[in-house]
């Protein structure tokens, strides 16, 4: 006689209602961050080939772009400027007439309502490409702190609802929530790419934002080895003020988002980075893959590691898909 199973798993499996009643984790619009891609003194928009579906928006679309992002019904955009004023220290992403500053002015206008993050580092702004000051062959940690801390302070006057740090500085949270309480900010939140790695995963982004960049970040951006150091890292950036914590890339890191939500109560959030979304355009165009399925599939994953939210190219698409259909 065969042996028959004590309990069975399958009979919550049996219909699609059983299925949805039991489901243990959700997809929601609240979920998503997009991010958008701004350059100065284009009048009309640039694709990204690497990156099909993403462009690089002239500044005089943004308002537009934002009102279709928000009508789409995306709530939070995280703006990355591609400048045209670059210079060794990256001095524009601080000037109050600067790309960064009226981006931000630009987007709060075109929707009030619209939560809008700066995405705080040099990288866009440096004609080196680099994330900081240059100094003897390498970003100068303290000295880029000097400048992040002017940085988020015309952030801050420009109207931000939330300050992203990206460039991998030690205290950098410190740093910027010195600046933004003593200047008067003390209510906008910091969302801190607290666990960034060196990757190669962050390839088409380079053409994103044209950077010049040469050589690696390995001395500021974390070994991908180093799963310890990363947890680390985020638990650091949470003792310096950090409102929310990030992983950065997503899905090879699955293990390092699972450590830091059982060590921090604090919201976190992931980046499906540039490569990812990459990959998957590729697959889906050589029909080996179900893109939406690849994709909704994807997003569950980081949720069910432990993410709060999410920052992904698909933000729109993943909007429109839950809302039919999941």
């Amino acid at each position: 006689m065969t042996a028959t199973p004590s309990f069975r798993f399958r009979r919550l499996r049996r219909t699609q209602v059983l299925r949805d009643l039991t489901r243990q984790t959700y997809l929601s619009a609240n979920d998503f961050i997009l991010p958008l891609f701004i350059e100065e003194q284009i009048t009309s928009a640039v694709a990204i080939e690497s990156m099909p579906g993403v462009n690089r928006i002239p500044e005089g679309e943004l308002a537009k772009r934002v009102q279709q992002v928000w009508s789409n019904g995306v709530k939070a955009i995280i703006l990355f400027g591609v400048s045209h004023n670059k210079d060794d220290s990256g001095s524009d992403s601080w000037d109050e007439h600067g790309l960064l500053a009226r981006c931000i002015k630009i987007a709060k206008a075109a929707v009030p309502e619209m939560l809008v993050i700066s995405d705080n580092c040099f990288c866009e702004y440096t004609d080196h490409g680099h994330c900081g000051v240059i100094s003897e062959n390498d970003v100068d940690n303290d000295a880029t702190l000097e400048n992040l801390q002017k940085q988020v302070i015309s952030c801050a006057r420009a109207g931000v609802d939330m300050i992203a740090p990206s460039g991998m500085m030690d205290g950098m949270i410190a740093s910027i929530r010195q600046a933004l309480d003593t200047a008067g900010f003390s209510h906008i939140p910091v969302m801190s790419y607290s666990s960034k790695f060196a990757s190669a995963f962050y390839g088409p982004f380079r053409e994103a934002v044209d950077s010049n960049f040469k050589g690696t970040r390995n001395t500021y951006q974390q070994d991908p080895a180093n799963g310890r150091e990363a947890l680390a890292e985020s638990m650091q950036d949470e003792a310096e003020g950090a409102d929310i914590l990030m992983v950065k890339p997503g899905l090879a890191y699955l293990d390092v988002i699972a450590d830091i939500r059982a060590h921090s109560a604090l919201p976190l959030a992931v980046y499906q980075v540039s490569g990812e979304y990459a990959m998957i355009k590729a697959a889906a165009a050589a029909g080996v893959i179900d893109e939406k399925a690849i994709v909704l599939e994807t997003m569950i994953a980081f949720k069910r590691a432990g993410c709060d939210l999410i920052i992904t190219y698909y933000a729109e698409d993943l909007v429109q898909w839950i809302s039919r259909d999941y």
